[in-house]
């Protein structure tokens, strides 16, 4: 797989990407560690025990990082999350969160499959 194959998978826009990090190369080098970031982990700890300060923290956490990442799909339903819990509520909140977490799985799988190929 190559590096536009795999923004092709998770929605984003490679050329905007590479330009971001200088070349692709660098982008290369940052994408394995996304793998590590634990700001979605941190996000279903705040979903399951209502605790908003800490899913909103998260969530826009999330939607920062898969924002320069270049994490289109992801990015764009953290985003929508984030400015759900903004508002200190849980309303409408799962549902979103459900979203996030198949981009989420969507993009884990996909940097996967890309450091195998």
């Amino acid at each position: 797989m190559t590096c536009k194959e795999f923004y092709d998978i998770v929605g984003g826009d490679y050329e905007d990407v590479v330009n971001r990090f200088m070349s692709e190369e660098n982008v290369l080098r940052f994408i394995p560690r996304f793998l590590t970031d634990t700001s979605f982990s941190l996000l279903g700890q705040g979903m399951a025990g209502r605790d908003i300060n800490l899913a909103y923290r998260a969530a826009h956490t999330l939607k920062g990082i898969a924002q320069s990442f270049g994490f289109a799909d992801l990015g764009k339903s953290s985003a929508v999350l984030t400015e759900v819990l903004r508002k200190k509520t849980f309303d409408g909140a799962d549902e979103l969160f459900a979203t996030v977490q198949s981009d989420y799985d969507k993009v884990i799988a996909a940097i996967k499959q890309f450091l195998n190929s």
